[in-house]
């Protein structure tokens, strides 16, 4: 998946200025897909170039123009015919999982340290996807579009969860071994 796609999803729910679209990227589908907000902004001026998109500025009292932008028929197209290629499993790369191969030859205070800061922060992260859970999809009565937010999220949550099983494990087994 490229960048293009992750805009075109973010675009086919409601239109969005850039500012508004690099948001949504740091609070819902940036967790799936991580883009700094000056990608953002380069792709958007070439998915418009593409005919993918249109713009329309916005005059704004006391504060800059805004530029919003929306989802062309042939940009529709293009999610449609994206969502119709096959999805590779990602590969993992992780200096981290690298780092214990070499286990007799590391710095093992230096790694437990590295081990205690990735599980604090796969904690964090769990506890950000159940609260949004929690607070955004608790009713019974979820639209379509709702259900495959839900299902990313689950997938998200089980990730996390299993990364702090896995480091405390690790943390564990490493502490036992010492």
């Amino acid at each position: 998946m490229a960048l293009e796609h992750a805009i075109l999803v973010c675009l086919s729910e409601q239109d969005l200025s850039g500012y508004d679209l690099a948001k949504q990227f740091d609070t819902s589908i940036g967790f799936f897909w991580h883009a700094s907000h000056p990608q953002i902004y380069r792709e958007l001026r070439k998915l418009k170039d593409q005919g993918l998109l249109v713009s329309t500025d916005h005059s704004q009292v006391g504060k800059p123009n805004k530029t919003v932008y929306s989802l062309t028929d042939t940009g529709r197209e293009a999610l449609f015919a994206w969502s119709q290629r096959a999805v590779e499993p990602p590969a993992v790369k992780d200096e981290l999982l690298v780092r214990l191969y070499a286990l007799d030859d590391i710095d093992r205070p230096a790694l437990m340290a590295q081990l205690h800061d990735r599980l604090e922060k796969h904690q964090e992260r769990l506890r950000q996807y159940r609260r949004i859970k929690e607070t955004q999809y608790a009713s019974p009565d979820l639209s379509s579009r709702q259900q495959g937010k839900l299902i990313a999220l689950e997938m998200g949550i089980r990730y996390e969860e299993n990364w702090v099983s896995w480091c405390e494990e690790a943390l564990e087994t490493l502490t036992n071994r010492a």
